[in-house]
């Protein structure tokens, strides 16, 4: 059995320096590192590459090391339990994602070791920076993980469609349904078959702000769309700064800038056109989802409305964006809900004291007040039925739950004064009592929306949604290309049908 398991242990551990590398491994960066030697320049660069490739090793053999310590751990419980020396007495699933901060990484993987505790299974989740580059290599490479998690629906039916993720059986559809509304099921469900779990939500048409620096600068909260730029024009012309921004992610830089004109399309245009748009019936070349993109930019480049820590827009990270907010450097950040775990350490949320952070709706012109969210997936790569247990937990409150109550803790630290997790769920039948007042709130919103979209660049084609808008509309950020040559890239990226 030790044997088996150190086996499983050593090709996830494979999978994982695969993606950590991608197509060059230490050795080809050292290779590089010789050929450059009479190149300055490309000296720098492959010594760069050697350093990151030989990091990515250290950090894969150290996440094999530990699937092979809890390999081991679980092999002595069974034995403990007089379960025997076979392979089929101990029961491994590997999952993979994005995740990967401590908060995030660690409260998802207490909650996965609590089900495989009580269920004699071993989880292991690895969470990756460049996890879309990375389960593309894995699945090329046949050492995928069993279980994935999708933060682009649009992905998820790529992979469904080429015949990479399995079809959700109707038992664990059945489990998890009365969890789910239709519209948030409908994101995992392709040609009209289950592939994915929803397994957490973020509420995305939030302005984040400080109420007391509002109230003693005598701002009043927008209840428009009209209104919130006539704001940003007052704190303009009053010195100070509107907007706190930043498009930075890695392989991902772009997509907070393609999050606004999710948010704008469905702010000037009709759902239905969001819809079109998001499937490739109307072009972004068109005059709707050009308007958004300018209407954007427009606001981005007026002269004070944005502080940028990192230098510019493109280059300062989406996450870098909480402290320089209750730093006072900006008046407001329009993020989703997950990024209060990105306030610095101690911030008071919505309770009235000095420093509270707080939302308010990304307003629209409109009464019917559309809401733009994201979310994650759990899909399938191997039929076993410990695979199946581990993603019909992933869509149950009691994962929720369980994700929540350690996400906070350890957010928390050694307070006794709850704090928000960065976790949310449109999951119906979590106890809310464990998130904090101002999240319930974003729960109590995605469950109840008139018109709930998800992210547009989620629901797209890979190649576009994580690929083309997110690389063009960063061009478009830096002045170097057009809308129009942006929009047109766009349009010829998107894969024929």
């Amino acid at each position: 059995m030790n044997k088996w398991m150190k086996l499983l242990a050593a090709l996830f551990a494979v999978s994982l320096v695969a993606a950590a590398c991608g197509s060059s491994t230490a050795s080809d960066a050292a290779d590089a590192v010789t050929d450059a030697a009479g190149d300055s320049d490309a000296l720098t660069d492959a010594q760069q590459a050697l350093e990151d490739a030989n990091k990515a090793k250290e950090e894969a053999e150290a996440a094999a090391q530990a699937a092979e310590d809890r390999a081991a751990a679980a092999e002595a419980a069974a034995a403990d339990s007089g379960e025997g020396d076979t392979a089929t007495a101990l029961k491994v699933v590997t999952v993979s994602g994005p995740e990967r901060s401590e908060a995030e990484a660690g409260a998802l993987n207490a909650a996965l070791e609590e089900f495989g505790n009580a269920n004699g299974i071993t989880i292991v989740y690895k969470g990756s920076a460049n996890w879309e580059a990375d389960i593309n290599i894995q699945l090329e490479a046949g050492s995928n993980p069993d279980i994935s998690i999708f933060p682009q629906p649009g992905k998820l039916a790529d992979f469904a469609k080429a015949g990479s993720v399995l079809e959700v059986p109707a038992e664990v559809v059945e489990a998890i349904t009365p969890n789910w509304s239709d519209s948030a099921l409908a994101f995992g469900n392709v040609d009209g078959t289950q592939f994915g779990v929803p397994n957490k939500n973020d509420l995305k048409s939030l302005v984040w702000y400080q109420p007391a620096r509002f109230e003693a600068a005598g701002y009043d909260i927008p209840e428009t769309l009209d209104d919130l730029w006539a704001l940003s024009d007052q704190m303009i012309a009053d010195g100070n700064t509107p907007w706190c921004i930043g498009i930075e992610s890695g392989q991902a830089t772009g997509w907070a800038f393609t999050d606004w004109v999710e948010d704008m399309m469905l702010r000037t245009t009709t759902p239905e056109n969001y819809d079109a748009w998001t499937t490739g019936d109307l072009d972004f070349s068109s005059p709707e989802v050009t308007a958004a993109m300018e209407a954007v930019l427009e606001q981005w480049g007026k002269d004070g409305a944005v502080f940028a820590s990192g230098g510019t827009i493109a280059t300062t990270a989406f996450q870098a964006n909480g402290e320089p907010l209750v730093n006072g450097d900006c008046f407001m950040h329009r993020q989703a809900s997950f990024f209060s775990s990105f306030f610095p350490e101690g911030t008071p949320a919505a309770d009235g004291s000095e420093g509270a952070v707080d939302v308010f709706y990304f307003p629209s012109n409109t009464d019917d007040k559309p809401v733009l969210g994201a979310g994650t997936l759990a899909g399938a790569f191997e039929d076993r039925p410990e695979v199946w247990a581990v993603m019909e937990y992933f869509g149950s409150a009691e994962y929720a739950n369980a994700r929540q109550q350690a996400q906070e803790a350890l957010l928390r630290g050694d307070s006794e004064v709850q704090v928000l997790s960065g976790f949310n769920t449109a999951n119906r039948n979590v106890d809310t009592d464990l998130w904090a007042p101002l999240e319930r709130s974003f729960i109590s919103i995605m469950q109840n929306a008139e018109i709930f979209r998800f992210d547009g660049s989620d629901l797209m084609p890979a190649d576009v949604g994580a690929g083309t808008f997110w690389s063009e509309g960063t061009a478009v950020v830096n002045g170097d290309k057009s809308v129009a040559d942006a929009a047109a890239a766009i349009d010829e990226s998107w894969p024929a049908s």
